[in-house]
């Protein structure tokens, strides 16, 4: 009894060593770059190299320098604006498609689903060709809806499914019971389905908004003039010349790409909030 009772102790020992070492390693692996970056971007004078190095005066020179001597705030604006749309357009599109998907039964709804996910198999990058000769044909290059319509497009397929999954968690008793008290299939879906997928469509958006701040490849395949270009691609080209090197203004530009998707996650954190639906009927 007592051996047994040892290794349980000794087993629960060790799960939570390796554990508490896993989060220790994970947290290294992402606070370093960040550390890394922070020092950068506040460092006086010109920056040779990434380094971990707190010594030497900080100042924000290198802020006010990205709206002074680089097309950063257009950069900026451009990415706000193609995020926002995204977002929502993106959001409205997934939110009914899932909730049709979800509570509807009509021809093709399989065959729908399953084509979904063979169109997200297909990568990014095998697309880029395609997506070119698409602006080129519709005289699209260099232009932003062009761009916002791709974004949408290519988290439709997946987060349709996902939206889908989430919907089929709302019990299919709250729609009896609205449609026995007289309530139309819009009320339904409006008052009574949708405020219980908050958490989900808090995710959608925020997964939405952050695409357009991170992707570099379909952007700097699609946009050609400097004005127009996104904060990734922009920001690339601080460092692209080994020669002459930004990288304080590199490292301070990505530091203030984290200041609107931190805003939306705190505005959007109340609604991260799962089993909801728990009490929506009674067992």
């Amino acid at each position: 009894m007592k051996t047994k009772l040892h290794s349980q102790k000794r087993a629960l020992f060790l799960t939570k060593f390796f554990t508490y070492l896993f989060m220790v390693v994970l947290s290294i692996i992402i606070i370093y770059p960040l550390l890394i970056t922070v020092s950068s971007a506040f460092k006086a004078g010109n920056v040779n190299a990434f380094s971990l190095s707190f010594s030497g005066k900080w100042t924000l020179d290198n802020f006010s320098r990205l709206f002074t001597e680089t097309l950063y705030g257009s950069w900026y604006k451009n990415t706000l604006i193609i995020a926002f749309f995204t977002m929502v357009c993106q959001v409205i599109i997934v939110t009914l498609a899932g909730y049709t998907y979800s509570r509807y039964r009509f021809v093709g709804r399989k065959s729908s689903l399953k084509f979904f996910l063979i169109v997200q198999m297909v990568p990014t990058m095998a697309a880029l060709t395609a997506f070119y000769v698409m602006a080129f044909l519709l005289n699209a290059l260099d232009q932003y809806w062009f761009l916002t319509l791709i974004y949408i497009g290519g988290g439709i397929p997946m987060n349709t499914w996902l939206m889908k999954g989430y919907f089929d968690t709302v019990p299919i008793d709250l729609d009896e019971s609205a449609k026995l008290d007289g309530a139309g299939h819009f009320r339904i879906f409006w008052q009574i389905i949708l405020p219980l997928v908050r958490p989900m469509l808090a995710v959608q958006a925020l997964w939405a908004f952050m695409g357009p701040f991170g992707d570099f490849m379909l952007a700097r395949f699609l946009l050609r003039s400097q004005e127009k270009l996104t904060v990734a691609v922009g920001l690339q080209s601080f460092i692209s010349n080994t020669k002459d090197q930004k990288i304080a203004l590199f490292a301070a530009g990505a530091i203030l790409i984290a200041v609107p998707i931190t805003t939306l996650f705190f505005f959007l954190q109340k609604h991260f909030v799962s089993g909801l639906v728990a009490g929506g009927t009674k067992g």
